[in-house]
């Protein structure tokens, strides 16, 4: 549940290359909690199945260091993309990593130092919220204009993506660690849920095989929304259809597998990830 990244991680044989003090927090995140190919695999896929084209234009909100937009922008020279977040620091970090490398081509990426509310600069084809980010959203009347702003920006044949989490796990105190393949180890700390709030404090920690730890890296102060609470809000702002992908488990029934179904009811797992596809 806490993790977009479906590949199994284990523990390297090699020595790890980062430290508290040295690592780069937004190059841990990536490695373990980001999977760009898998997520554009099923955003181009949703899209085609639905429209029966290639999408091309394409919106990441809440993009952090942009790293989906410069995924999909490496598609082909006929994709360009549009990046909004407000944190410049990390923007700046995503533009030395991600879109310096890429020369030329990452001028088919613009990057917005704005509130998500904001409208683009071209109707995409598909927009997104990924990782759970529109969360901080921690009231119906400003999710729905947040939901609202996506709608009507847009194309006239545009889908809104997001992701969702969920499951009795959701709501309880616990750390879960997962070792990564790099060398060090990835904590998503649920701190603290308020039952009549519904509201969540998670953290992300990091720790490395030389005894240091970064700890709460990153702070998700977030309203946990039900999946018919986001359904009703959307198609109340207007979209036509909704439609719900859950999530496989893998072979031993523990871990999402990476794969997506859409399906109208899901399963009572303690802890599920799941798609929602909005359709103008």
């Amino acid at each position: 549940m806490s993790r977009r990244k479906s590949s199994k991680s284990k523990q390297s044989s090699s020595p790890s290359k980062f430290t508290a003090a040295t690592a780069d927090k937004h190059v841990l995140y990536e490695l373990s909690v980001q999977s760009p190919e898998s997520d554009i695999e099923f955003l181009d896929k949703t899209y085609q199945e639905e429209r029966g084209k290639v999408p091309t234009h394409f919106r990441e909100d809440f993009c952090g260091t942009a790293y989906l937009s410069a995924t999909w922008i490496a598609q082909s020279e006929h994709h360009t993309a549009e990046g909004f977040d407000i944190d410049r620091p990390t923007l700046d970090n995503g533009i030395e990593r991600h879109f310096k490398p890429m020369g030329g081509d990452a001028d088919r990426c613009i990057l917005h130092e704005k509130d998500v509310r904001d409208p683009s600069t071209k109707k995409p084809d598909v927009r997104c919220a990924q990782n759970f980010s529109y969360c901080i959203f921690k009231d119906r009347k400003t999710l729905k204009d947040y939901f609202q702003a996506c709608y009507d920006d847009l194309a006239e044949d545009g889908i809104f993506i997001l992701d969702a989490h969920g499951g009795q796990e959701v709501y309880e105190s616990m750390e879960e660690e997962t070792e990564q393949d790099e060398g060090f180890t990835y904590v998503w700390d649920q701190d603290e849920f308020h039952p009549v709030t519904g509201e969540a404090l998670n953290y992300i920690h990091f720790h490395f095989p030389d005894g240091t730890k970064m700890r709460r890296a990153f702070t998700y102060d977030w309203r946990i929304w039900t999946l018919p609470e986001l359904v009703e809000i959307l198609e109340e702002v207007g979209f036509a259809r909704v439609d719900a992908y859950w999530e496989g488990t893998d072979e031993d029934g523990e871990s999402g597998d990476g794969e997506f179904t859409k399906t109208e009811k899901g399963e009572n797992d303690v802890s599920w990830v799941s798609y929602l596809s909005a359709l103008k």
